[in-house]
């Protein structure tokens, strides 16, 4: 499943609400100097640019508290000029994370971490989704993967990623299993699954004996060693798999691309083109 490439097609699509409705701003806060977090921020910042997206990079020193972190947010919360509001994490020690993202406007979340749109994730009315999980979905719609009924494993149960895709898998009708680092005999499950989303951070930890003949396969890792970047599912399951998401070219374009998209979102949301739930 190329990502790079329906990544770049939604990238024009986005491109031209954008002409539509006119500026719009993406705000981005990160606190401190860990490299991953700022290779991700620059690349959020380029494909914005490129869509027409106006940016603003707001870099603070590791040792900022987490009250000068809050007052930016509400700043930005309150500035006309930005529709969507993203506080790169993870942050440092002394600031409470789940306050930070509590104190984002939910209509400028285009995260989609508020209490608010997780709720109504829950609920199956969503507003704002995180990114890689839209992504995702995304990826099997457009490469025609039937959800309805289908066994689905999602492996991890994180709040950016696992949870998420295991409810927006469910609101498609697919049966869903979710695994953890608890959980008993991967196996057993993995085999028996028609999709299987892997977001652990484990280099090579879905083997290819461990997936059904002509399943889907979904790599959201992303593991950085010294002989390169690698993903959790081990590059021989392509072998056995039907489908399957490539690292790198798979899942990253695609939360680029996603992110984008939910920034025109919320433009439309803050215009009162879409009624936010």
């Amino acid at each position: 499943m190329d990502g790079r490439a329906l990544a770049a097609r939604i990238r024009e699509g986005v491109a031209a609400e954008v002409s539509e409705l006119g500026e719009l701003g993406l705000a981005t806060v990160l606190v401190g100097d860990d490299p991953a977090s700022q290779l991700y921020i620059r690349r959020k910042h380029e494909a914005a640019r490129e869509v027409g997206i106006s940016t603003r990079d707001l870099h603070l020193p590791e040792e900022t508290s987490e009250e000068d972190v809050l007052a930016l947010v509400r700043d930005l919360n309150n500035d006309d000029g930005v529709d969507g509001v993203l506080v790169q994490l993870p942050l440092p020690r002394q600031i409470d994370e789940a306050r930070v993202i509590g104190a984002v406007d939910p209509v400028k979340d285009v995260d989609g971490f508020h209490p608010v749109n997780a709720g109504q994730l829950y609920l199956g009315r969503p507003a704002h989704v995180s990114a890689t999980p839209l992504g995702i979905m995304a990826l099997l719609e457009e490469y025609g993967v039937p959800l309805e009924g289908a066994r689905t494993v999602v492996i991890g149960r994180s709040d950016i990623v696992g949870k998420p895709i295991a409810l927006l898998l469910l609101h498609a009708n697919a049966t869903v299993t979710i695994l953890h680092s608890r959980s008993r005999d991967l196996t057993a499950h993995t085999l028996e699954a028609d999709v299987v989303v892997a977001a652990v951070g484990q280099k090579g930890l879905l083997a290819r004996n461990m997936v059904k003949e002509g399943a889907a396969v979904v790599d959201v890792g992303m593991n950085r060693t010294e002989e390169g970047l690698f993903g959790d599912v081990d590059p021989d399951v392509s072998e056995r798999a039907g489908l399957m998401t490539p690292v790198p070219g798979g899942v990253g374009p695609m939360t680029i691309a996603m992110l984008l998209r939910s920034t025109v979102r919320a433009a439309r949301f803050r215009r009162g083109v879409l009624a936010f739930p």
